[in-house]
This record gives C-alpha cells, structure tokens and sequence, in this order.
C-alpha cells in the first residue's frame, strides 16, 4: 500500500452538501489515501447514546465532543476530516478560526447533488454497510427542514466543488488537486495521487417529497 499523502501543515477538511450525497463515504475513503483523523459525528452519536433523540442537548454535546476532538488532533499537527453537519457559515466560521489558532489551513469539499438522487439514496441505505451504520433516518420533512437551513460556501472558504455522482477517484483527484493549489502538496506528491475521473450513473426517478418517507435499514 502506498504512504498516504502528508500536507506541509495540519489541514482541517469540511463537509457541505446534502445528505445522501456521500459526504461519509468520501471521507472514509480518503482516509486511506490521505493522512488524517476521520472524527464522524454520527458514530460518536451512537457510542455515546443507545437510542439517539438529535435534540439540541443531544446535538449539543455531540458538537462539543468534535470540536475538541478536532482541536487537540489539530494541535498535535494532525489534519482531521470533520464528517459532521456544517451547513451554516457560523458553524464554518467557528471551525475555521479554530483552525487557523492551531496553524492549520481549512478546505471545505462542496458536494453538489439533485436533490432526487440524495433522496434516492436515503430511501436505500443499508445499515450493515459501513457508510450507512450510523446514518440518521431522514424523513422527508427532515429533509427539507436541513436543506432550508444550508448556506453555500463563500470563496474565503477554500472550497472545492465535486459531484456528489462522481466515482470516488474523480473526487480524490478534485480534493488533491485544491490542496496542491493552496500550497500544501507539491506537484510530484500530486501526480502519484490523481486520477482519472469517473461517472456512475445513479439519478433516480422523481421522488415525491410530500407522500414518501425515507425508511433506512
């Protein structure tokens, strides 16, 4: 197995997009690629309450818990993927500074998706894969309540766009390629790490949102 690719300093690495849109699966994925904590909000939902209520207590203590874990990895010259809910700027904004106190560079990958296709996978999560294990049972009115509350990334934020359809090497060769913009890898470590993108074909049939509940097992 090839050394994964180290970054001249600790990069925290933010998740936008829908949910559906594969923002856990290209975290886990890139963790073998590429040097860094994966601290996954969900799973550390589970590990802490047998039967989660996603209240603000509940959600507040969960937050707590990421960003510390994120601070201290962070301070130990760690980068961290932060596979967790940041689609408000506040949220972003606190990260980043903290980033920014411990010498760090933020990264935020945009995951962009119709929103028929997030909802399809919803509707077809399979709990004993690794991806979906921890997933919150969205319904459709969760749903829509999340996706009214999302704020787009702005350019301050270092973002880079991927689609949400893409093959997982597609979007490791987008993440590498901003990191190699920012300065953080040189071109020889990026060419041992890019690839050539790919496209699956996963758009669904219209999902009516108003009669159709997201059922997850």
């Amino acid at each position: 197995m090839k050394a994964k690719v180290e970054t001249s300093k600790p990069v925290l690495v933010l998740l936008y997009g829908y949910p559906g849109s594969g923002k856990t699966h290209f975290s886990r994925e890139l963790t073998d690629h590429f040097k860094a904590a994966h601290v996954h909000g969900d799973r550390i939902r589970h590990e802490l309450f047998e039967e989660p209520q996603y209240d603000s207590q509940e959600n507040g203590i969960v937050t707590q818990l990421m960003e510390y874990m994120t601070e201290e990895f962070l301070g130990a010259g760690m980068s961290v993927i932060y596979d967790y809910t940041t689609i408000r700027k506040s949220q972003r904004r606190k990260l980043r500074e903290m980033a920014r106190k411990k010498g760090a560079q933020t990264v935020t990958v945009w995951f962009q998706m119709d929103m028929d296709t997030a909802m399809s996978r919803l509707n077809n999560r399979d709990r004993r894969k690794a991806d979906d294990r921890y997933a919150v049972d969205y319904t459709p009115d969760m749903f829509k309540k999340y996706v009214s509350h999302m704020q787009h990334p702005e350019p301050i934020e270092n973002y880079v766009v991927v689609s949400g359809k893409h093959t997982f090497p597609s979007q490791k060769t987008s993440f590498f390629k901003k990191l190699m913009e920012l300065g953080l890898i040189d071109n020889t470590v990026a060419k041992n790490v890019i690839a050539k993108p790919g496209m699956v074909n996963l758009v669904p049939g219209r999902v009516d949102l108003s009669r159709r509940r997201v059922n997850i097992r």
